[in-house]
Order: structure tokens, then sequence, then C-alpha cells
């Protein structure tokens, strides 16, 4: 029997309609944004204007300029930047990696006080840290860049995270080193964010009367 193509019925064709609409205004909107961005910061500041201007104004689209940005970012004496532009290019035309891509950004230029625009998430921005369940992140503790901290794991006080910290283990210290050495670190089995007694030091001075 020959296979046929299933046509949704027509209320899920038009959710899929919209929300690929809606998809589209997103990134044209978060584009326009980045692109006035470029030309305030260019005009304000002469010295970035060839840089912004090859980077993000002299393009069509977020695609072009992710890709040219890329491109340029990856490429080696052997490895044209032309070449992984036609590759980007291909590659964020044809997925879904340009809405997340849009998401990304927006969520770093509403949620992190340090990101003042877009275009400087798009130009400078390395990544944002991974924290799996049941992490327990001490006092004070800093976590930089593109870092995985794994699930049950625990961060010291204080600490400045600028590693992977694998699931069920600790780092401590400024930078962060685990607990045990880097090829057999020490391996917890509670879950220290829900395990941990976070007020046992309170019966030292609970009964304390001014």
């Amino acid at each position: 029997m020959p296979v046929q193509d299933i046509t949704p019925p027509p209320d899920a064709a038009a959710r899929n309609g919209a929300v690929e609409s809606s998809e589209a205004e997103d990134e044209a909107w978060v584009w326009a944004q980045i692109k006035a961005e470029a030309r305030r910061d260019a005009e304000s500041e002469p010295a970035l204007a060839s840089y912004l201007y090859s980077t993000i104004i002299s393009h069509s689209s977020l695609c072009r300029s992710l890709s040219f940005h890329l491109g340029n970012k990856l490429c080696s004496s052997t490895l044209l930047s032309t070449l992984l532009y036609d590759l980007f290019l291909h590659t964020l035309s044809s997925s879904d990696l340009l809405s997340s891509t849009v998401a990304d950004l927006r969520a770093a230029r509403e949620r992190d006080p340090a990101c003042t625009s877009y275009s400087h998430c798009l130009l400078n921005y390395k990544g944002h840290p991974k924290i799996g369940d049941g992490v327990l992140l001490g006092a004070g503790a800093t976590v930089l860049g593109n870092v995985r901290v794994g699930e049950g794991a625990k961060v010291g006080a204080g600490s400045l995270v600028l590693i992977e910290v694998p699931p069920w283990t600790t780092a401590v210290g400024n930078p962060a080193k685990l607990v045990g050495g880097k090829e057999q670190p020490k391996v917890h089995e509670d879950v220290p964010g829900e395990s941990m007694d976070h007020t046992s030091f309170i019966s030292h001075w609970s009964d304390y009367v001014i």
C-alpha cells in the first residue's frame, strides 16, 4: 500500500503557521534592534565603525550577520572565512537554530543586568552557565562563561568557577578546583541542594536573649 502524505487538520496547520509567523516577527524585531544599536555605537565611537559595519550594518539579516561573525571567529590560514560563511549560512537557514539564537539573545538582554544591548550580546558573549538540578552554590560563589555545573554538584562559598564541574562532585577555591583532583574527583551521593541543613547554626544562638 503506497504511503500518502498526511495533511494536518486546518486548526493544527493554522497553529503551526501562527508559530512560524510569530518567530519570524520576533527575529525581525530583534534584528532591527541590533542594527539600530550598531548604528548608534558606530556614531558615538568612530573607531568601532568599520568593525560594526562589517559584522552587522552591512548585512541584510541576522542569519547573514551571525554567519559572517562565526566564520571570521573560526577561520584559519587553511580554512577560509568565506567557506565557513557559506556553511553557517546554509545551516542556519535550514534549521531551528536561528529561532534558538533569537531566544538566547532575548534571554540574555532581559535577564542579565550586565548585558546592555542585543548587539553587544551577539558580538561578545561566549555563552552562559548551565546549572543542573539539585546543585548547591555556596554564598558568594561565581560561575563565569559557558560552564556547566552538573546535577547534584556542590560549589564552595566564594569560589570562582571557570571549569566544568561534573555531576555529584565538589568544586572549591579561587579559581575553583575539584575536590579529589581533576582525574578522579571525589563523588558524593546526597543531593546537596535538598539535603544540606541551612539552619543548623541557629541552635547555637537561638536561645540568646538581649
